[in-house]
């Protein structure tokens, strides 16, 4: 589960409740209820995924800033949690497992399973998680890489960001560079027997069919 803001919409939560949560007057918790769907499924959430419920597995971070942001409520979170970025301290926080990157193979599925081909971002180095704990079926929900209707980039607003209308903002949308990995991903499953899906249907991402996710669940 990525942050792309058609994971709201894909569960049919109430435009109210999505403004809400992205006003930070609600807790992205309130979608919980509406995701009723994933409640028994093995699911990976990537970055602020994690606070909208116990449910999800593990919940799997790249990013130094996000851990800094959210240690404290990471902490007390009770699934998995998994880092690849190099200047986490293991020392400090050995309640985060360190799954470092693999340093042969930046694109992909790493063939390793104590690493990660980081791809450039949180939700494509997750990949290699699922497929190294023997997933044969990977969903995709969230992985939009666009901005929705209102201009939003996640379907939170966690990190502050607000709606990008700023053209400079724009310019430096990360997508083009968030999806250079996808074309080794595909190959890489395909090699390996591993059906990914993408249940985003507006996504940006090519390489998959797409789906919503009441055709897939």
């Amino acid at each position: 589960m990525g942050g792309g803001p058609s994971v709201a919409k894909q569960f049919g939560i109430p435009e109210k409740v999505i403004q809400e949560v992205f006003s930070g007057a609600s807790p992205p918790s309130v979608y919980s209820p509406y995701m009723e769907q994933l409640h028994g499924k093995h699911v990976i959430g990537i970055n602020a995924a994690y606070l909208i419920g116990d449910w999800l597995d593990m919940v799997f971070f790249g990013d130094s800033g996000f851990f800094l942001q959210h240690k404290y409520a990471l902490a007390k979170y009770p699934g998995l949690k998994v880092c690849s970025h190099p200047h986490v301290n293991k020392r400090e926080t050995n309640w985060v497992k360190f799954t470092p990157r693999d340093t042969t193979k930046g694109r992909g599925l790493s063939d390793n399973p104590s690493t990660v081909c980081w791809n450039g971002n949180s939700g494509s180095a997750a990949l290699s998680i699922a497929a190294n704990a023997g997933a044969s079926r990977i969903i995709l929900l969230g992985f939009d890489m666009s901005l929705n209707s209102q201009s939003q980039q996640h379907w939170h607003n966690v990190y502050g960001r607000g709606a990008i209308t700023n053209p400079k903002s724009l310019r430096k949308l990360p997508f083009d560079r968030h999806k250079r990995g996808f074309v080794e991903i595909a190959k890489d499953a395909k090699r390996r027997g591993i059906e990914i899906l993408n249940a985003s249907p507006e996504s940006t991402i090519e390489q998959f069919s797409k789906y919503t996710v009441k055709e897939l669940l």
